[in-house]
C-alpha cells in the first residue's frame, strides 16, 4: 500500500498567528490502549467472495496495546513543534472457519497473526496556548502491516505492506486550572476513496514535579479502497491511560 498524493490545502502558510511556547520543553511518555476491533477485509479487492470479518473469521478480540510518545516544544515562532508517537496493534486468532484471502481458500482450523506498526512524525504550531489551546499541523504516519494466515490443511499466505501516510492534524483543548488539559485531538487522511482517521478525547494533568497522567478514549478507522489490491474497513476503539515526564 502506498499513498503518494497529498491534497493541496495542507499548507499552513495562511495561519493568522502562532503562539510559541514560553520555554523549551520536552515530554516523554507512554501508556496502554485497551482497544476492541471490528470490521472486514477482502483481498483481492475485486473478488466476489464474502469479506473476511475480523471477529467471526479471524477471531480477533479486545487487546491491550502499548503506545509511546515524545514531544518537543520551543519558543522559536517560525519553526514547528515536533512530536513522535509509536503505536503497535497486534492481533492473533484461531478457530474453525472458511474464507478466501489473498487468492487462497482457508478452511478447518485457521490461525492468523496481524501486526500494524504506526510511527507518527508530527510537525505542528500552537495557534492558541492559554486557557484555550489550538494546535494545527501535518503528520506523516509510517504504516507497516505484516500478516500470516495458515490452516490445518497446510494452506498459508503472508505479506508485508509499508507506506508513509500524510495526514492533517489538529488539537483543541481547555485548561480550567493550571496543569489540567481537557482536549480533543485528531489525525485525518482521505485520498482516492481511502481514509484513515485517528481521534481521541482525553484529560491530562501535569504535576509540579514533572510527572503527568492522562486518560481518555481513542478511536482509529482504516478504510482502504483497492489499495494494493485490498479493500478493508477496520475500526479500533477503546479507553487508554498513560503517564509522562515533562521537563
Amino acid at each position: 500500500m502506498y499513498f503518494n498524493k497529498l491534497a493541496a490545502g495542507c499548507v499552513l502558510a495562511a495561519l493568522p498567528s502562532i503562539a510559541p511556547a514560553d520555554i523549551l520543553s520536552l515530554t516523554i511518555g507512554g501508556g496502554v490502549w485497551n482497544e476492541t476491533p471490528e470490521g472486514n477485509i477482502i483481498k483481492p479487492a475485486g473478488a466476489v467472495t464474502p469479506t473476511v470479518d475480523v471477529e467471526n473469521n479471524l477471531f480477533w478480540s479486545e487487546e491491550s496495546q502499548g503506545y509511546m510518545f515524545a514531544t518537543l516544544e520551543h519558543p522559536v515562532p517560525i519553526l514547528p513543534n515536533v512530536r513522535l508517537m509509536y503505536t503497535k496493534l497486534d492481533h492473533t486468532g484461531s478457530g474453525p472457519t472458511t474464507f478466501v484471502f489473498d487468492g487462497e481458500s482457508f478452511s478447518g482450523t485457521v490461525a492468523n497473526e496481524f501486526s500494524i506498526e504506526q510511527t507518527d512524525i508530527l510537525a505542528y504550531y500552537e495557534i492558541l496556548d492559554n486557557v484555550v489551546s489550538l494546535d494545527l499541523g501535518l503528520n506523516v504516519r509510517l504504516f507497516d502491516l505484516t500478516y500470516v494466515i495458515n490452516d490445518d490443511r497446510g494452506t498459508s499466505t503472508s505479506g508485508t505492506v509499508s507506506a508513509p501516510v500524510p495526514m492533517l492534524y489538529g488539537l483543541i483543548g481547555a485548561s480550567p486550572w493550571p496543569g489540567l488539559l481537557i482536549s480533543a485531538e485528531g489525525n485525518y487522511m482521505a485520498i482516492s476513496g481511502s481514509t484513515i482517521s485517528d481521534f481521541n478525547a482525553k484529560i491530562a494533568y501535569t504535576t509540579d514535579f514533572f510527572v503527568g497522567i492522562e486518560a481518555g478514549y481513542r478511536t482509529q478507522s482504516i478504510e482502504l479502497d483497492d489499495v494494493d489490491d485490498t479493500n478493508a474497513k477496520i475500526d479500533f476503539q477503546g479507553p487508554f491511560i498513560g503517564a509522562y515526564l515533562k521537563f
